[in-house]
């Protein structure tokens, strides 16, 4: 028994909205559709008119009641719906891959331009700290600068040296008194100064470049921050002195050196020439040759391996070359031997020779040990975890670098010990912390720590560093006391025709070198006098011999150069019929207050 289909609606997305419907009996007999209104099963067409109803979709409703009552009721044949199925390597919905991390290693163009903005920043301050000094000229500054003037006159219009300055000059009076000189006459001692500052700022830059490609931008600026306030650089900044000059030119090598590490091994001789004219500026300069020859092996080793040593070997025999060339075609090798090898020995102890050493370097000398320490420990430096998948040098290779590094620090120390004087060691301090500085720059960015985690304790340092630089600074610019009004005072008295005796004979010498030349005037170190009965005399008796007889024409004493030999001198012109006070002339330092006390010739 069949049963008239319900009329159905087909809806939307419906798996049952079929054209053709098939009806089945309960014999699961197919029911043609042309004749399911043909089975008789008394049902009124029209009861089904208006019985129709929305299907609501799902599996229709089965009749209700007795099983046997339906039996031959037709059901609807379910149809198997068949999705597309997705493939599993092509998802509808890809999730965006995560960068490992947020920032790239690489240079940038925005990374190179905020390193040198922040750079920029620490030269001005660099420069700041140095031109706020102000004195008249140092008794050194004043010597190298006269000799200069000299040096030209005799170059341009033979006219013959005053004293063979090569003689006991501690660099080439042909090189930097020179070029001083062509300074100094344009624009003065300010002039000559403003010249060491462009030096040590060139210093400063060099520092940063060479430490940025040891290690990174980060420690390069931690670097040239330090470096730059520290108390012999700001006062070698603004002081007419070979030592700036020389400084300059140790940097300069050492950039070539690290700046050639991929290049092919010959181009390390660029660095010869530049380190053998830094020996030839300052003679002491060759302390720190060893140090870049040996950085020559260090920076190219990571790269070149073996065949460093020969980078090594050929910059040794080129340096050697060139300075045996140099010490044996001029007359040089008699200053060297005077001021350098043969130097006299001082009477400073050991004990206060390091521990001006330490008030002069030491916090940024144990900064570059830190950091040594802990670039040993974790050669890492860069934040970026790509990082730990970088190949890195060998803990030993690390260990040899931080140990020339800051052990060059030491040389100068160890060699004024040695000589037992403090004459020119906060200088020499400068000179090695110049190459302790990049091991300097990696402490204080441990010290910081990755993303900035304590700027504080780095802003600690630094400000630590700059306060005793600028103290140090302020009070090494007043040692000496201000010679203006002595120079006022003396410059009627004096001509081309007289004989002069003063504690610092280089500074009229330099103020008035329109009207005598250095061989008018004697110093209070070393004099030989021979009296008119033909009596030779040196030492104390030489200047009481001369005295007693007349030979000086004026008589300027400060009382600081050398104090015993002042009062020699004073005890000699007091009663002297030959002498009269002209005046004192009161000064102030940075010990305290003093007296010029000068005397003329009266018969």
């Amino acid at each position: 028994m069949t049963s008239p289909n319900d009329h159905y609606t087909p809806q939307p997305y419906d798996p049952y909205a079929e054209d053709d419907f098939t009806w089945f009996n309960s014999d699961g007999q197919a029911v043609p559709q042309g004749q399911q209104g043909q089975q008789g099963y008394g049902y009124d067409e029209q009861y089904y008119g208006h019985q129709q109803e929305q299907y609501s979709g799902g599996v229709p409703q089965q009749p209700v009641g007795r099983p046997e009552d339906h039996a031959d009721q037709p059901t609807y044949a379910l149809r198997t719906v068949q999705y597309q199925e997705v493939p599993d390597d092509e998802p509808g919905y890809h999730i965006p891959a995560t960068p490992e991390a947020g920032w790239d290693m690489a240079g940038s163009r925005r990374r190179a331009w905020v390193s040198r903005i922040v750079l920029l920043c620490i030269l001005l301050i660099q420069a700041a700290l140095s031109l706020r000094m102000a004195n008249t000229a140092f008794q050194d500054e004043a010597l190298y600068l006269a000799a200069g003037h000299a040096e030209l006159d005799h170059l341009f219009n033979g006219t013959p040296l005053p004293i063979n300055y090569a003689a006991y000059f501690s660099g080439s009076p042909q090189l930097y008194p020179v070029l001083v000189a062509l300074v100094d006459g344009q624009f003065g001692l300010t002039g000559a100064r403003c010249l060491s500052l462009l030096f040590m700022l060139g210093t400063t830059g060099l520092l940063y470049s060479f430490t940025r490609r040891l290690f990174n931008e980060r420690a390069a600026l931690a670097a040239a921050a330090l470096f730059a306030v520290l108390q012999s650089t700001v006062v070698m900044g603004y002081f007419a002195t070979y030592d700036a000059l020389a400084v300059f030119l140790l940097a300069l090598a050492t950039w070539i050196v690290v700046r050639t590490d991929r290049a092919p091994v010959i181009a390390v001789l660029l660095a010869a020439p530049v380190a053998v004219l830094a020996v030839g500026v300052k003679y002491a300069s060759a302390l720190y040759l060893p140090t870049i020859c040996v950085l020559a092996l260090l920076t190219a080793w990571p790269h070149k391996g073996a065949k460093s040593f020969l980078r090594m070997v050929l910059l040794g025999l080129g340096i050697g070359g060139l300075l045996f060339v140099g010490m044996y075609t001029t007359d040089l090798l008699a200053g060297v031997q005077q001021t350098t090898t043969d130097r006299d020995h001082g009477s400073d102890s050991a004990q206060f020779l390091l521990q001006r050493s330490a008030e002069w370097g030491g916090l940024m000398f144990l900064t570059a040990v830190g950091g040594a320490v802990s670039y040993v420990r974790r050669s890492r430096m860069n934040e970026s975890p790509i990082a730990l998948r970088l190949g890195n040098p060998g803990w030993r290779w690390r260990a040899l670098l931080g140990l020339t590094l800051c052990g060059t620090a030491l040389l100068a120390p160890a060699y004024q010990i040695q000589l037992a004087t403090v004459v020119s060691l906060f200088k020499h301090v400068g000179f090695g912390l110049l190459f302790a500085a990049p091991m300097a720059g990696v402490g204080v960015t441990r010290l910081v720590g990755a993303h900035f985690r304590y700027p504080q304790l780095g802003i600690m340092l630094w400000t630590a560093v700059l306060c005793l630089g600028i103290s140090q600074a302020d009070w090494r610019f007043g040692v000496w006391p201000d010679s203006s009004k002595m120079i006022r005072t003396i410059d009627s008295h004096v001509n081309s025709k007289g004989h002069y005796l003063a504690s610092t004979p280089e500074v009229p010498v330099y103020y008035l070198r329109d009207k005598t030349t250095h061989r008018q005037w004697q110093g209070v170190f070393a004099l030989e006098y021979t009296d008119e009965k033909g009596k030779y005399h040196s030492g104390d008796d030489a200047y009481r011999a001369a005295l007693r007889e007349g030979e000086f024409d004026l008589i300027v004493l400060d009382g600081l150069t050398n104090p015993r030999v002042d009062e020699v001198v004073a005890a000699a012109v007091k009663g002297n019929p030959h002498y009269r006070l002209l005046g004192e002339v009161p000064f102030s330092n940075s010990s305290g207050t003093g007296t010029y006390r000068i005397w003329i010739k009266t018969s």
